[in-house]
């Protein structure tokens, strides 16, 4: 099993870079964080990574952070959760804040803030509540603060995706929702309107 990969960046894609190591080069499956997070074509860089095997295809995953792998590993274990619909919930929201969703039992905030379906979202709480239940010390008002914010930023008009992108970069010890959402607004370069 490859366990991590360190090479260059020959080839972005949407969903996958190609990273020559030792003469060889490899496609790696990457989320949508890690894509914003890694450097040019032509730079160095190092995944820890997922040889996903199937009848037909071989299939690698790569992880900035060995956390990100763990958790994905956790994900693909959940029957009929595979290995894209994992790297999917892994790219649209950060991974504190979905351990500690999951960890709460917060299906509402796993729908809303990560985009997956409800099913999905109670499958995985199900699964693997127990599993990271005292791993997170987010009280459970962070997420209602969280859901109230998203929200309130797309009735401001903001889409989804952005308002999603904004809160990431509001940090998690803000559950106030006022304070939540200004901060949001301006990590996107805005201001509040007074009135």
């Amino acid at each position: 099993m490859i366990a991590h990969i360190e090479g260059n960046i020959v080839f972005r894609g949407s969903r996958f870079v190609i990273v020559e190591a030792g003469g060889i080069g490899y496609r790696v499956f990457i989320s949508k964080e890690a894509m914003k997070s890694i450097p040019e074509k032509g730079s160095s860089v190092k995944f820890f990574t997922h040889l996903h095997t199937r009848e037909d295809t071989m299939e690698l995953y790569g992880f900035l952070t060995f956390a990100e792998l763990e958790f994905f590993e956790l994900l693909i274990s959940i029957s009929g959760i595979g290995p894209k619909l994992a790297l999917g919930v892994l790219g649209v929201a950060p991974l504190d804040s979905i351990k500690r969703a999951v960890a709460f039992g917060e299906v509402e905030h796993l729908v809303k803030v990560s985009g997956i379906g409800r099913k999905i979202a109670e499958k995985i709480v199900l699964e693997l509540r127990d599993v990271l239940k005292g791993s997170t010390e987010t009280a459970p008002e962070f997420f209602e603060a969280e859901s109230d914010a998203l929200d309130a930023l797309v009735v401001l008009g903001y889409k989804k995706q952005e308002a999603r992108e904004a809160l990431k970069k509001v940090p998690n010890s803000v559950t106030n929702v006022e304070q939540r959402i200004t901060l949001a607004l301006k990590a996107m370069g805005k201001k509040t309107r007074r009135s």
